[in-house]
């Protein structure tokens, strides 16, 4: 068969295979020309989940009369006009396909008005006929009708009807309007989440489904978001603002940890206000949480990386949802330092204050029970110096420091916490019944339940003291009892704090074990017998080139081929570790993130083991001080709402859940 060049029509199908997927890929592309030209309000409007009809208006800039015709033509764009241009694309389209190609599988109409014209002027495309604005034929039946008058107010509306109507090979592989549906919905929505300063709106089957107002302040923002992804997540959200070197910078709202998901549904991550799945992010994002989550858990966030168009690449994937970065190392590296930081700095006290987050649902469901505002101060508790909880003179890994009793002042943290987050009612039940389902295994040593059930010894008259003085307490405030010898339960201004002794125990001192070992050099232990490692060439270049960076970590490596390694040293604290399994892994992330973190993930479990065993066990009776000391090092602990696997160390119900567990005031 002699080569021929394809009709123009068919050239445009062939493209829509690529962006043209399902009603979901229409809406994404056809809002994002709408938020290109500057649109403040966008309405969509589907039917049968868009199987049947997708149209979008907006009050954009509009397009000339004239220039319509030029709208439906492939590579025919407004955001680009050079090879500079397209190396620091800023806006959300730049191929100028997306329009053809959704014209070529379905009937489109095309309205617009810019504010110079008095009226505006309506384009339908023709793909089985002939005729085009300037009257002559086109190639293969296909063109356009000339531009026809039609009232239509500044801005742009986009009609689609009957997709893939004439592509019923295509049709069929669609799902149910339902589902067609969720997915537009889905789209919407994070489209909603990256331009909060649009008023959207969604109708489906003539039903409102969503109707979002312009936020323009950080309060209705939040509101917004609670809308987007619901009240749960705002109670645990918190926002974060971060800025870095080389024009980096990271916000958003972030969950704690102990809002965890069962998958990754509710991780929504852009890249200069561009919605993307980037596995150097996620990577990065998973380590940041490393021992804070709870094994095959995921974290929830909104987070948006601001970084140098020209430092990205956007045009890697068909329906733009994949960037290459110039320095990935870079961007994973600060990503992973920006929010492991930033969840390090939270505290008790942070979360004692409440979020405006929190205080949005507690408006909108029209709770308006006062919360208490608790700012650190210092408290006069000692328990006497080097007073190990097991009750012996013990080391600085075991031991609860008396001297950090008092809990300092208020820290300067590197990130901003514009809001926080509050544990209140439905906080915690939400987290009880996650963690039921999850089904914990058994305790770290069995607990005697046939002792007595509840330890309280005299102690408590300084909490009762400062509430009857007015004086405000602590964020976990003062210990009551020890129930079961496994929790200690406290009092705070708001209601009630329940904390597991030996899991917040071992958050501390893992904590001041990775402190400990940081502040010296990775010690390495030589092996008397050097390990041979099998890799490929490329592995084995890299491991060249990364030689210096590989001692930092504690490894000592020699090329003994052009696909063998030698280990000739290890981090002493992994000395036992299978040498030959570490290089891999190490050599691996550093071909596929620029960055690895594996060797000081694994001496960091080598750690949270020596914590576990170092901390104080079940059915261990203490002291009404030794809780409380136990209390202060929590507040001023980082990372210490969860143990090292990732559980809860404390939690509180508020009068209000009290209140409610027994209907009082009903």
């Amino acid at each position: 068969m002699s080569i021929q060049r394809l009709p123009d029509h068919l050239v445009n199908q062939i493209a829509a295979g690529e962006v043209v997927e399902r009603p979901a890929s229409i809406v994404k592309e056809l809002i994002e020309n709408a938020l290109d030209a500057g649109a403040r309000s966008i309405q969509v409007e589907l039917e049968k989940g868009g199987l049947e009809r997708i149209r979008i208006r907006d009050d954009g800039h509009g397009i000339d009369a004239a220039e319509l015709p030029l709208a439906l033509t492939r590579h025919a764009t407004s955001k680009i006009s050079s090879l500079d241009d397209l190396s620091a694309v800023a806006s959300m389209g730049f191929r100028g396909e997306a329009l053809p190609s959704v014209a070529s599988v379905s009937r489109l109409e095309l309205t617009s008005r810019t504010a110079a014209q008095e009226h505006g002027a309506r384009l339908a495309y023709v793909a089985d006929g002939i005729g085009s604005a300037t009257g002559r034929s086109v190639s293969g039946g296909v063109g356009f009708n000339a531009p026809a008058p039609a009232p239509h107010p500044v801005g742009t509306t986009v009609d689609v009807r009957s997709l893939f109507y004439n592509v019923p090979a295509r049709r069929k592989f669609l799902r149910t309007a339902r589902t067609e549906f969720s997915r537009c919905d889905a789209v919407v929505r994070t489209l909603a989440l990256a331009y909060p300063g649009v008023a959207l709106q969604l109708v489906h089957n003539g039903k409102t489904v969503l109707d979002l107002a312009a936020a323009t302040t950080d309060t209705a923002e939040d509101q917004r978001l609670m809308r987007v992804l619901g009240n749960a997540f705002g109670e645990a959200a918190r926002r974060v603002s971060i800025d870095g070197a080389d024009g980096l910078s990271l916000e958003g709202w972030v969950a704690e940890p102990s809002f965890s998901r069962s998958q990754s549904d509710m991780q929504h991550f852009f890249v200069n206000r561009r919605s993307v799945k980037d596995r150097v992010v996620a990577h990065a994002v998973r380590q940041a949480f490393g021992d804070l989550m709870y094994h095959q858990r995921h974290p929830a966030f909104v987070l948006f990386l601001g970084i140098d168009p020209e430092a990205v690449d956007v045009n890697v994937h068909p329906g733009k949802q994949e960037v290459r970065f110039r320095e990935s190392s870079m961007v994973h590296g600060f990503v992973r330092r920006a929010l492991k930081d930033f969840l390090a700095a939270i505290s008790p006290g942070d979360r004692a204050e409440g979020s405006a987050l929190a205080g949005q649902v507690r408006e909108h469901t029209g709770d308006q029970a006062p919360q208490a505002r608790l700012e650190q101060a210092g408290l006069d508790l000692s328990v006497g110096q080097n007073t190990d909880l097991d009750g012996s003179q013990g080391t600085a890994a075991n031991t609860l420091d008396t001297n950090s009793a008092g809990w300092p002042g208020t820290q300067d943290h590197s990130a901003s916490l514009r809001g926080t987050s509050a544990h209140g009612t439905d906080a915690a039940r939400q987290q009880f019944r996650a963690f039921q389902k999850l089904g914990a295994p058994a305790p770290i040593s069995p607990y005697d339940r046939s002792s007595e059930g509840v330890v309280t010894q005299p102690g408590n008259e300084v909490a009762d003291k400062r509430a009857d003085s007015g004086q405000e307490l602590p964020p976990l405030g003062f210990a009551v009892a020890h129930l079961h010898r496994v929790y200690v339960l406290a009092q705070n201004a708001s209601g009630m704090i329940i904390v597991d002794a030996h899991a917040a125990h071992e958050r501390i001192v893992y904590e001041r074990l990775k402190a400990a070992h940081r502040e010296g050099d990775v010690r390495m232990q030589r092996l008397l017998v050097p390990v041979s490692v099998d890799v490929g060439v490329a592995e084995a270049d890299r491991a060249e080139q990364e030689a210096e960076s590989l001692v930092a970590l504690g490894l000592e490596l020699t090329r003994r081929g052009p696909e063998c390694l030698s280990v000739r040293g290890v981090p002493a604290l992994l000395g036992d570790a299978d040498a030959a399994a570490l290089v891999r892994d190490v050599i691996s992330d550093l071909i596929e993130h620029g960055s690895s973190e594996r060797v000081q993930d694994a001496i960091d479990r080598v750690l949270s083991t020596m914590a576990c065993h170092g901390s104080v066990r079940a059915n261990r009776a203490l002291t009404i001080p030794e809780m409380n000391t136990l209390l202060r090092q929590i507040e001023t602990t980082p990372n210490s709402g969860q143990c090292n696997h990732g559980r809860p160390t404390w939690t509180a119900l508020d009068m209000r859940a009290l209140d409610a567990l027994f209907m009082r005031g009903r």
